[in-house]
């Protein structure tokens, strides 16, 4: 093993991550320049192109996509021995890469986040909003340490735990005098939905397709936090997640179970990512709000 190659593969670490160069060097501390030279110097010592180009960045080369795993294992290893120095000097401050949605943000990690803070403990969060698809991906690539996702978005070799099991919701403006049901209304009244590849769009279309519903009216929207402030605000019926409506005041709303099939909520990490003692303590912390959250969407949907 050439140990000097390894300050150049994190270089190529970075720009697989972000997908160009120069955001590659930005988050290194060097110029452009110095980054594609380490790239080309893995490159050439290996004989084998790990990256093409695609408009103003680049994209992974089919031989680049199949060593992206390995150099990201490489990392997270020479992470867990730093964390695992640090430990035995008695200054251990773990830093904990988190990706997920805004309502899953919002309903677990704050709580948890916040009485971590509260007690001092020796860990700092790092936290990325994305939608389940996103969050799984990053988890694969290495971007983030853990992820909190709906479990159809999923895959690969990641390590999945359970946290809750989620119904869905159509919600809507509550109408004056006796209003139909949202499934009706849904004919009628503009549609909320989801980015296209979300998990929640996803349900969204297969449900329109099986139904032979063609909406009105759309409005697209980035978020369930954004979707939820519109129906607030008197405009929409959009499909939901549960946990995001467990705190809305309901005298604005109509609520009614999907038919749709709940999702397990998940916790995802890769593999190889090492658990110190802080960070097992933060999961077992985030299982027990997860449990908390299933009671408080089994309360909703039996409302």
């Amino acid at each position: 093993m050439d140990a000097s190659l390894l300050p150049a593969l994190e270089d190529v670490l970075l720009v697989a991550r972000s997908g160009s160069v120069a955001e590659a060097a930005r988050r290194l501390h060097k110029t452009p320049s110095a980054v594609s030279q380490q790239v080309r110097r893995v490159e050439e010592h290996f004989g084998v192109a790990l990256f093409e180009r695609d408009g103003r960045g680049v994209r992974l080369s089919p031989a680049g996509e199949a060593a992206l795993g390995a150099i990201t294992r490489l990392f997270d290893q020479a992470e867990g021995v730093f964390e695992l120095l640090s430990e035995l000097s008695g200054e251990s401050s773990a830093t904990l890469r988190l990706a997920a949605s805004d309502y899953l943000g919002k309903g677990l990690l704050v709580p948890v986040i916040r009485q971590m803070l509260e007690q001092r403990a020796p860990v700092r969060f790092a936290i990325t909003t994305a939608n389940s698809v996103d969050a799984a991906r990053w988890v694969e690539r290495g971007e983030v340490d853990l992820g909190l996702a709906s479990a159809s978005s999923a895959g690969g070799d990641l390590v999945r735990q359970p946290l809750f099991v989620q119904p869905f919701l159509w919600v809507g403006p509550r109408l004056k005098g006796e209003a139909p049901p949202l499934g009706e209304r849904l004919r009628r009244e503009p549609l909320l939905r989801l980015a296209p590849g979300s998990v929640g769009r996803r349900m969204l279309d297969a449900y329109l397709d099986r139904e032979r519903i063609r909406p009105v009216s759309t409005i697209d929207v980035s978020s369930v936090s954004l979707l939820v402030s519109y129906v607030s605000g008197g405009l929409g019926i959009g499909l939901a997640p549960a946990l995001a409506l467990t705190e809305v005041a309901r005298s604005r709303l109509d609520v009614e179970v999907a038919e749709v099939e709940p999702l397990p909520v998940e916790l995802m990490t890769r593999e190889n990512f090492r658990r110190s003692p802080i960070i097992e303590r933060f999961i077992e912390r985030l299982a027990a709000e997860g449990r908390r959250a299933e009671q408080r969407t089994r309360a909703l949907v039996g409302d």
